[in-house]
């Protein structure tokens, strides 16, 4: 069963690049007299990344990982870096922290946890992970690839309990959501949003946020897509090549979901739910309901990255390595900043007044819009 997984897993991943490899060329970009101020504040190399990457954001640093095993925790204000640690491995997966433990996992399917920096402890996992690792409530919670969750002490790596579901035989190998929302761990199982209790491992409600169509198992892979959007009891996730929705995590219960295919993450702010389908055409969904707000075909084929609401503005990447800044309320562009050639990946991330941006080659980019 386990190979036959990761069999599948492998062979989602040679689609997407199938799929990727037979996109037309990037639509070419508008001159743009910047409409509003940014600058790069400072900037930080890591290492080649090539899984899922997305950055943990907590006290007042990022922390990211690269390929080689390297894991770094930048201050968010400066760009200094608060320490710097090397697990010995490669890794399959991004990282977790909740400011002071910090959590990865390896290519040989090993959790590693680190303290500050120094590593405490590791425990091998039955399957391969592409999602971040969790740490939170004392607890680091870890989602297979096979959709198994576990969940180990944080202090010496026991585990806790394992909740196990019953999957579809294909996977995806993108981050999936699992993140915290009160005292509850959300978590995606396949195109279901899930509320589980972290302290026993049991599920108290369950969502299904897109219905699933196609002839084949490839056709029907739909599964959700990290970093969900969260806006007070609001959470809105992207199920992969399906359909973008919001459900009420309060009540557990769907609020709205609109069929469109898509690659990448949402972004979500108090009025809108933004996010760009397959062909990078980007939408504004009204949060209320899912009607239609705006539309731009300006980025079509120019491999976008996740969205970030970001004030009066949603912001994105593309595989040149710029970062776009558009208005939410309309999608007129308002600012573009570069940083290397290589492409950003996963999703910009916020902390305080300072953006984080991250490449394929390990570019860290802190900026500062104004």
């Amino acid at each position: 069963m386990r190979a036959g997984r990761l069999a599948a897993l492998a062979l989602a991943g040679l689609l997407l690049a199938a799929c990727s490899s037979d996109r037309p060329k990037p639509t070419p970009l508008e001159s743009l007299q910047p409409k509003i101020a940014g600058r790069q504040v400072w900037a930080a190399s890591i290492g080649s990344i090539g899984f899922p990457m997305l950055p943990a954001v907590r006290a007042g640093q990022f922390v990211v990982a690269s390929d080689d095993g390297t894991v770094l925790a930048l201050d968010a204000e400066t760009g200094a870096e608060r320490w710097r640690a090397r697990v010995n491995d490669r890794l399959s997966a991004g990282v977790g922290s909740d400011g002071r433990y910090a959590a990865v996992v390896t290519r040989g399917n090993e959790v590693v946890v680190l303290d500050a920096g120094r590593e405490i402890w590791r425990k091998r996992v039955p399957s391969a992970v592409v999602t971040p690792p969790l740490v939170a409530g004392e607890r680091v919670f870890v989602k297979g690839v096979d959709r198994a969750v576990q969940a180990f002490d944080v202090l010496d790596g026991r585990r806790l309990w394992t909740l196990q579901r019953p999957g579809d035989p294909l996977t995806l190998s993108q981050a999936s959501v699992l993140s915290a929302y009160k005292n509850t761990l959300l978590l995606g199982q396949g195109a279901r949003l899930a509320g589980i209790d972290p302290l026993r491992g049991t599920v108290q409600w369950e969502v299904s946020m897109a219905a699933p169509r196609g002839t084949n198992e490839v056709e029907r892979l739909a599964d959700l897509l990290g970093p969900p959007a969260r806006v007070g009891d609001r959470v809105c996730a992207r199920a992969f090549q399906s359909a973008v929705a919001c459900a009420d995590a309060a009540k557990g219960t769907l609020l709205w979901s609109r069929n469109v295919g898509g690659l990448a993450a949402v972004g979500s702010d108090a009025e809108l739910v933004f996010g760009a389908d397959a062909s990078d055409r980007l939408t504004a969904w009204r949060a209320s309901n899912g009607d239609v707000a705006w539309t731009s075909e300006k980025y079509l084929y120019r491999g976008l990255s996740g969205m970030l609401a970001l004030g009066p503005s949603v912001v994105f990447g593309d595989s040149d390595g710029t970062v776009h800044f558009l208005a939410s309320a309309t999608g007129e562009a308002q600012l573009r900043l570069p940083t290397d050639s290589s492409g950003v990946i996963g999703t910009p991330a916020l902390s305080g007044t300072t953006l984080l941006v991250i490449t394929r080659r390990g570019g860290v980019y802190g900026f500062r819009p104004q």
